[in-house]
């Protein structure tokens, strides 16, 4: 293997026991463990050991409507991140937190102790949520509108940014002698006014080892996708065809320029979620026996959801009725778009979508031997599609065993994947560089009196 081949990225999203929506019914999962601290570090240390860069927890602010059939959220990431990060030594943290109902001196202050605690290995997933469940928790009776969500989150962003330089690197002294804790020219004031936050700062927290968490993001849509352009460091994202991920990353890859960005300053990982089996036939039949467990009340209610109207008086066996076009939709608007292309490209029934969606809402699902996963991950990277990949196991702790002990030897006897890690950091591992504290570049603010 050559020094400088390129080699993939692999994120694991855990999501209590499994991404498959008919999981918690296998008898090998553990559904009252989903609150069980010793349940995710065994995860933890499973993905640690097989050389993931990073292990990922999604989030969401409110109970669905259908939790009689099924039950998607669970522990709060920071709280569980950080008792993760005591019981692993290198993976990468990743933790979801809603631009919309947080302030940014929360979040980036969690984040700060987050890499603190982890020794460099935060990243965040920014998102702005979807739901007008979400909105009624948080004194709301609907939910913000997609375009100004977006406009939140870029300010958001910028006054987290801002916090996380407001500590230079150095600004501790801890000089006893003369009794200086912390230059105080090097601890400053944001003083940030703007529409939709007024934040003084400084952050309590000192600089980080990472400088400030890998920022990644899950939005697909033209405003998602701007967003990620302008400022993410990772996308999430989902993609059904070899096609449609190449016209994404193009297009996203596209975008950076006008930002001063370069092209590897931004890693596209499209979702996975991989049925594994010995050979094709067994990986086919058991995605077939997990399609069988779903609750066919509960996929349509998902589905429902997904594009924006009540599926319940359709018939299971027929058609998907015509939507209504993607810009009136206020919830997530590239999943609606992926979807309707889905039913429309393959004539699915509803009964048929759901089952296609049962696995990885959206994401791509994937039924063959560890050679045939390899293989399609292979052809993804090498082909412009990927930089790597959000690995999704269908149900847990199995799924990502497989994957681990099956699929990773694979890629990494095809010089794709790493044998170990060569960094500490989340930054390392994806091959990113700490951020410059915007303050230490400039010699005139650095020694500049601030009163705080």
């Amino acid at each position: 293997m050559g020094e400088n081949k390129r080699q993939m990225h692999l994120n694991v999203f855990i999501m209590n026991v499994g991404h498959h929506e008919a999981a918690w019914r296998r008898t090998d999962t553990e559904p009252r463990r989903i609150t069980d601290l010793s349940y995710y570090a065994e995860l933890a240390r499973e993905a640690e050991e097989a050389k993931f860069d990073s292990l990922f927890l999604a989030d969401g602010l409110a109970v669905s409507r259908n939790v009689k059939h099924g039950f998607q959220s669970g522990l709060e990431p920071f709280t569980l991140l950080s008792a993760l990060a005591a019981v692993t030594k290198k993976i990468g943290l990743i933790g979801t937190v809603s631009t919309t109902f947080n302030e940014p001196f929360h979040v980036a202050r969690k984040f700060a102790s987050l890499d603190h605690i982890s020794n460099g290995r935060a990243g965040w997933n920014i998102v702005t949520s979807g739901s007008d469940l979400e909105a009624a928790n948080f004194h709301k009776e609907a939910h913000l509108q997609h375009a100004k969500r977006y406009e939140r989150a870029k300010e958001f962003l910028d006054v987290a940014v801002k916090l996380w330089d407001s500590w230079e690197d150095d600004a501790l002294v801890v000089d006893r002698e003369s009794g200086v804790f912390a230059d105080d020219r090097k601890v400053r004031a944001i003083d940030h006014g703007g529409s939709w936050f007024h934040v003084r700062g400084p952050l309590n927290v000192p600089r980080t080892p990472q400088g400030y968490p890998v920022l990644v993001q899950a939005g697909s849509s033209e405003d998602g996708k701007e967003f990620a352009a302008e400022f993410a460091e990772a996308i999430f994202t989902a993609q059904q065809t070899l096609e449609d991920g190449q016209r994404f990353y193009s297009d996203v890859k596209g975008r950076l320029l006008k930002y001063g960005r370069h092209h590897d300053s931004l890693k596209i990982l499209p979702g996975i979620c991989p049925i594994i089996a010995p050979t094709e036939e067994e990986a086919k039949e058991k995605e077939r026996l997990l399609n069988e467990l779903t609750v066919p009340a509960y996929g349509l209610h998902q589905l429902s959801q997904m594009v924006g109207i009540d599926l319940s008086q359709y018939p299971l066996d027929g058609p998907l009725p015509e939507l209504p076009p993607v810009d009136v939709i206020n919830g997530n608007k590239s999943r609606f778009q992926l979807v309707a292309d889905l039913a429309k490209r393959e004539q699915l029934t509803l009964r048929q979508l759901t089952h296609r969606l049962a696995g990885g809402r959206g994401h791509r699902v994937f039924a063959g031997t560890a050679v045939q996963v390899a293989d399609q991950l292979e052809e993804w990277f090498q082909l412009g599609a990927a930089d790597g990949f959000n690995v999704m196991p269908p149900f847990l702790p199995g799924g990502l065993t497989e994957f681990a002990r099956e699929v990773v030897p694979e890629l990494q006897r095809r010089g794709l994947f790493r044998t170990e890690y060569d960094s500490g950091t989340l930054r390392g591992h994806y091959g990113l560089p700490r951020p410059e504290n915007r303050w230490a570049a400039s010699e005139v603010d650095r020694y500049k009196e601030v009163s705080l």
